[in-house]
């Protein structure tokens, strides 16, 4: 809520959990709404002190007119800022974790070699547009999602300053997880990043990478995948209700990484952090993930990545799960 103006006893510690996330670099937007909302409770409820008991947090917690996923949201941020109190010296009940996020079943498609090619080159062939520069774009933008991993949005919101001639490198700005990040390009890539930026802008720094359609507005999200199902198409590549979706080349750029480093022999536990902030993530449960997917597609890696990797992979085998 814009314009909020904070009025219970909590509200100078809440204010300050809030800059101590925001200097950390998250965004924290949903949880500040509901901290703001939990101001509000706390002051109407009639509670003038700092008094984080029991009793004075959990009507907050569970409302019934809430679905179970919002009750989970509330539970994670009202533990760390109870956490945050006791820090400081304040006596604070923290709740126990009742409810757990649900995870997908979804079973991400990861790209073969052989289809990857076919893609590329649908991309590279398809005819020319009506000045829309989708022959000039998609092959820029489709590379830079194959060979780096990243989520379309985080593409598609890139500027021409977050490209670095000098470093070979774009700058991932204000991700999904709140933060920044530095992502390397391979020097074929760097080549055509070079060569479109020439082409397609020619002086505004700050204009979008790939503009749409609308000025001063990036391409849009529905139009890339149109376009990607065009490509999939040209490829023979089969689409159904599951998938393929453009977010499985990021699935496919972290299998084939720790696929090639475990083949290779190298030291998994040194590599995954390397992986881990290369992607965006902001702990390793994503990578946990990653590790049981490469081992579940390319079974003869099961032993190397177990033997590597037996503290960070849970028991029990591996399983689908994003």
């Amino acid at each position: 809520m814009k314009g909020y103006e904070w009025k219970s006893a909590l509200a100078p510690m809440i204010k300050k959990y809030l800059d101590m996330k925001h200097v950390a670099g998250f965004k924290y937007a949903g949880q500040e709404r509901c901290l703001q909302h939990f101001d509000h409770y706390y002051y109407y409820s009639g509670y003038e002190a700092v008094s984080f008991t029991k009793d004075s947090i959990m009507p907050f917690l569970y409302r019934q007119d809430e679905s179970m996923s919002s009750w989970c949201m509330k539970e994670t941020l009202i533990i760390d800022f109870a956490r945050f109190l006791n820090d400081r010296g304040y006596k604070a009940y923290i709740p126990v974790q009742k409810h757990e996020w649900k995870r997908t079943s979804y079973i991400p498609h990861i790209y073969t070699r052989d289809e990857r090619i076919r893609f590329l080159q649908a991309v590279d062939t398809y005819p020319a547009g009506h000045g829309l520069y989708r022959d000039v774009t998609d092959p820029v933008l489709f590379r830079l999602l194959i060979g780096t991993g990243c989520r379309l949005s985080e593409v598609l919101h890139l500027r021409k300053a977050d490209y670095q001639r000098e470093t070979g490198t774009i700058t991932i700005r204000q991700s999904k997880n709140g933060t920044s990040r530095t992502v390397p390009l391979c020097e074929s890539l760097q080549s055509r990043m070079c060569q479109y930026i020439d082409l397609v802008h020619k002086e505004d720094e700050n204009c979008f990478l790939f503009p749409g359609g609308k000025e001063g507005q990036p391409l849009d999200m529905s139009t890339v995948y149109r376009r990607f199902r065009d490509y999939l198409l040209m490829a023979d590549i089969p689409h159904t209700a599951s998938g393929p979706r453009i977010h499985d080349w990021r699935h496919t750029a972290a299998v084939e990484n720790l696929r090639r480093w475990s083949e290779q022999g190298k030291d998994l536990t040194i590599l995954l952090p390397y992986l881990s902030a290369f992607l965006g993530h902001t702990d390793f449960r994503a990578t946990q993930y990653y590790l049981r997917l490469t081992a579940e597609i390319y079974p003869h890696l099961v032993k190397k990545i177990e033997d590597a990797c037996w503290e960070i992979i849970p028991e029990g085998g591996f399983r689908n799960e994003e």
